[in-house]
């Protein structure tokens, strides 16, 4: 039994610690804030300083062996807005599909892709945080836009300009110089004009943006199954949206995905010459028969062990469960995850990071019907 005196100074000592965490937090804040107003006046001062606070907690709660372990959660939580969903109610991508009918080949296909190496990258479901959403409003600049030297005309979207947020940059670099061929997505979201901007193989050039493709997606319109149009290919192989499958920090931290999610299998274990509804194009696949399709809607099994994973990465695999995840291209990193160079809050302060989901493997996943595969012709025909 722990006596009187004891439980005093466990109180007092909880007391103490607590408060010199709310200190440094303040005094850190403080002191970022005013150097920073000095220097760059257009950063947001409160959300950097809060941030701080955040990290501050987090150091010396670990530290302190998580005695304050509620409190960072709080301090963490408190600010943090939700983000909203890109598409009305109704859209596929937000569909609960935790009940929905297995496809009638789901253990062929399941068994087969664990035959074949499973995921890419050594069976390891990793996770990619290089692509970033950028937001846009009535203020961000506007830029000329040019089409790429191998633009894709009859399925992109042509367009003269584009909004541009300063101080952002394509999937996998700081800027918007894309220095190689690499895919160097840029994605821009404008929700006060409706818009979302999804480019591939972009880079800036003088005093413009060019790029191989270009998709605006209306975000006041709920999208038939066949997209955009039935043989008509995205930023994405598959023909999807990427932003609104791609999962975010702040998400993580409200401890709610309220969507489905992208992933990705090496083209030698994605199905050759089909493809099934919701995706309309499927690429360079050159899997068998066996294989699942582009566009496949693989789902959590309801009795997987969470257990195995950490707090931040049952955020995720819950969302697996319920919404599902997509087949969307071809390549080796399983998942893909917004980047947290524009979010608030940062994967590091959430514990989560590229390895946060290997305990998940093809085996704990089913394939949800998808309806019949369609033959892949590459003939576009854009709906209107």
């Amino acid at each position: 039994m722990i006596h009187t005196s004891e439980k005093r100074n466990k109180i007092v000592m909880k007391m103490m610690k607590t408060a010199i965490v709310f200190s440094l937090g303040f005094l850190l804040g403080i002191g970022v804030s005013v150097i920073g107003y000095g220097i760059h006046r257009h950063i947001n001062f409160a959300m950097k300083a809060q941030r701080i606070r955040d990290r501050t907690f987090i150091v010396l709660d670990r530290a302190l062996g998580g005695m304050l372990g509620a409190e960072v959660r709080a301090a963490k939580l408190k600010h943090i807005v939700p983000p909203g969903p890109y598409f009305p109610p109704g859209s596929i991508w937000t569909q609960d599909v935790s009940h929905a009918p297995l496809d009638l080949q789901s253990s062929t296909m399941i068994t087969w892709l664990k035959d074949a190496g499973g995921w890419g990258n050594d069976n390891k479901m990793q996770i990619d945080f290089e692509m970033r959403v950028m937001q846009a409003d009535a203020k961000t600049r506007i830029v000329r836009f040019t089409e790429g030297p191998e633009w894709l005309a009859k399925d992109s979207d042509e367009v003269s300009s584009i909004p541009l947020p300063v101080f952002g940059g394509i999937e996998g670099y700081s800027g918007y110089e894309c220095p190689g061929h690499g895919d160097c997505h840029l994605i821009v979201v404008d929700r006060g004009q409706g818009k979302l901007y999804e480019a591939y193989q972009a880079t800036k050039t003088d005093d413009a943006i060019s790029a191989n493709f270009l998709a605006i997606w209306n975000l006041n319109r709920v999208y038939p199954p066949s997209g955009r149009g039935d043989q008509c290919t995205s930023a994405d192989a598959a023909g999807f949206p990427i932003a609104p499958l791609l999962f975010s920090a702040d998400e993580l931290a409200t401890g709610s995905i309220n969507h489905a999610i992208r992933f990705i299998l090496p083209n030698p274990r994605i199905r050759a010459h089909f493809f099934v509804h919701p995706a309309t194009h499927a690429g360079g696949p050159s899997g068998p028969i066996s294989a699942p399709p582009m566009g496949a809607h693989f789902r959590l099994k309801a009795s997987f062990d969470m257990s195995k994973l950490d707090p931040a990465a049952q955020v995720v695999a819950r969302a697996m469960q319920k919404y599902g995840m997509f087949l969307s291209d071809g390549g080796s990193i399983a998942l893909t995850a917004q980047s947290d160079q524009d979010t608030e809050m940062k994967y590091i302060d959430l514990d989560f990071d590229s390895h946060s989901l290997r305990a998940l493997k093809v085996t704990d996943f089913e394939v949800v019907d998808g309806g019949e595969p369609i033959p892949l012709t590459y003939s576009c025909v854009r709906n209107p």
